[in-house]
């Protein structure tokens, strides 16, 4: 209903107000014609008021006629109607134009750079290794490719685990993820702490700058600081340093993995029907509701309205593909389940434990609830867990 609409405003419509004797029989030849009417509204026996796109109005006149009714029209609305209206007032177009495009042209540009999630590096190197490289304040959107931009920071800083990059109206916000650096990665003429990458119990402390405020069975938790370099002077004040040193824990690693014993498993079956929709900035709209399949697979694909590279036009034309599926019962062996989950938790446990760890320990339980089989794997590990966060301020 909501697309119809759309459509119809697109197009033109007009409020119109009908009165007559014969109102019944004027909607049913509505009906009959394929004349689409909508917010019907009944006022008395001899009147009612209905919405009509301007196609739907010269057709429907010839009916009124027919069954000796009259119509008045009520209000005009739609875009052939601002276009009417916007031709008696063109000073004020000729503005409203010129402000547009002044918005949007400096709404086409970056005025504001926004780092997150840079502990271990200093938020203005970065942002000054993409100054060099041609990303600054007045950058045009166009200009930047976030891919290109993300190959850009991985070569200068590989131990950004994670680089997402997106806009925000006038402001590129960068959102990094750093792995944990080596003590001589980290720039020495910055101030800084050592703090704990994750939770554990201290078993060696080795301050070889900077004030050591953890001892040896100790329990610490993440983030919390280790090595402080923040030091204090004889007068009582304080004055900070690089800290440097060396932190070895005893942590504890658990990766928990499911899976159902009896497995339904989808096969297409041959059978799909397409629809079409809308899409108004972020908000899908479809035209038909009903899929005729109990189950199935959705596949959508987005088309531009209109392909301009320099403006993201916020309609896109949406095509919903749906397969029809068969779910089958498959029963599957419990050893092989048991030996496919603890390699699956190892191998998450293997992508979280920090290199060079010492594994003193492993503990493996299985346990069947129902229909599923969960593994969880323990990893008991001596390991260094400190890491370097620059002191900013």
């Amino acid at each position: 209903m909501l697309a119809i609409k759309i459509w119809n405003y697109l197009k033109g419509y007009v409020i119109i107000r009908i009165e007559g004797l014969s109102l019944e029989r004027l909607l049913n030849l509505a009906l009959t014609n394929n004349i689409y009417l909508w917010d019907v509204k009944k006022l008395n026996n001899f009147q009612v008021e209905v919405s009509v796109s301007l196609k739907g109005l010269k057709e429907l006149e010839v009916l009124i006629n027919k069954v000796g009714c009259k119509e008045e029209i009520l209000i005009r609305n739609g875009f052939p109607f601002i276009l009417e209206r916007m031709k008696k007032r063109k000073m004020f177009v000729g503005g409203f134009i010129i402000f547009f495009f002044i918005i949007f042209m400096l709404s086409s540009f970056i005025w504001k750079i926004e780092i997150n999630g840079a502990l271990q590096t200093p938020t203005e190197d970065i942002i000054s290794f993409l100054n060099e490289n041609g990303v600054s304040t007045g950058t045009p959107k166009m200009a930047i490719s976030e891919e290109d931009l993300k190959l850009l920071l991985v070569n200068e800083y590989d131990y950004f685990s994670f680089i997402n990059i997106k806009t925000q109206g006038v402001k590129l916000v960068i959102e990094v993820k750093e792995e944990d650096l080596p003590p001589e990665i980290v720039d020495r003429n910055y101030p800084a702490n050592i703090v704990a990458r994750k939770k554990g119990v201290i078993t060696k402390v080795v301050a070889r700058n900077g004030d050591a405020v953890v001892k040896a069975g100790q329990i610490v938790k993440e983030n919390q600081i280790l090595i402080s370099g923040a030091m204090e002077s004889a007068d009582d004040s304080f004055y900070l340093v690089h800290a440097d040193g060396e932190v070895l824990a005893r942590t504890r690693y658990e990766a928990t993995v499911e899976e159902q014993i009896v497995k339904k498993v989808e096969k297409e079956t041959g059978r799909k029907i397409e629809q079409n929709g809308l899409k108004i900035n972020k908000r899908g709209i479809k035209f038909i509701k009903d899929i005729p399949f109990d189950n199935y697979k959705e596949y959508i694909e987005e088309k531009k309205l209109i392909n301009w590279e320099a403006i993201d036009f916020p309609i896109k034309i949406l095509t919903y593909e749906y397969r029809e599926v068969e779910l089958k019962e498959i029963k599957q062996d419990i050893d092989f389940i048991k030996q496919a989950n603890q390699i699956k938790a190892i191998e998450k446990i293997n992508n979280e434990i920090y290199e060079g760890a010492e594994i003193v320990s492993k503990e493996v339980v299985h346990n069947i609830d129902g229909n599923i089989l969960t593994t969880t794997v323990y990893v008991e590990a001596i390991e260094e867990i400190g890491k370097k966060v620059i002191i900013n301020n």
